[in-house]
């Protein structure tokens, strides 16, 4: 899929708008020149830059391309299926997650799509659970991210 420039652009400058319109409310910092927005700030104003750049090369050299071109990905029974279990895995995982818990939801996630991408069946379990706890271990132990525990609460380690 190849989006066209202004498109691109547009969408971008949009991301960039709705930072500095977030940042402006974050707080001063007592005795500090530089506030908690300032940096966000300063990237999502070169941001914007950026993307007006792009939108005026767009407009320039690409009026006779359409806004949107599908890829030959789509035409393919097999990556469009694989798609759309990839966007409801996710689905899954936000409207879940805080039920269940990161360790079962991602376990059933890694499982799906393993089983979509056509994994052996003896392979797909171990390795869903493999790393589903390496990955847990690195956020929740390393960079100490909270993730949610949902049912299992009572056996939280």
């Amino acid at each position: 899929m190849k989006f066209n420039d202004v498109v691109s652009g547009g969408v971008l400058l949009a991301l960039s708008l709705l930072i500095l319109l977030t940042v402006k409310d974050y707080p001063d910092i007592p005795g500090q020149n530089i506030g908690p927005g300032a940096f966000p700030g300063l990237l999502a104003a070169l941001l914007a830059v950026c993307a007006v750049l792009l939108m005026v090369k767009g407009l320039r050299t690409q009026r006779h391309i359409p806004w949107l071109v599908w890829g030959e990905w789509m035409k393919s029974r097999f990556h469009l299926r694989n798609f759309c279990i990839t966007v409801g895995c996710l689905v899954f995982y936000i409207a879940a997650s805080d039920f269940l818990g990161f360790l079962i939801c991602s376990t059933v996630v890694l499982s799906t799509m393993f089983i979509a991408l056509r994994v052996r069946w003896s392979w797909v379990l171990p390795m869903s659970l493999i790393v589903t706890l390496v990955v847990h271990t690195i956020f929740y132990k390393a960079l100490r991210v909270p993730l949610p525990w949902g049912v299992l609460v009572p056996i939280q380690w």
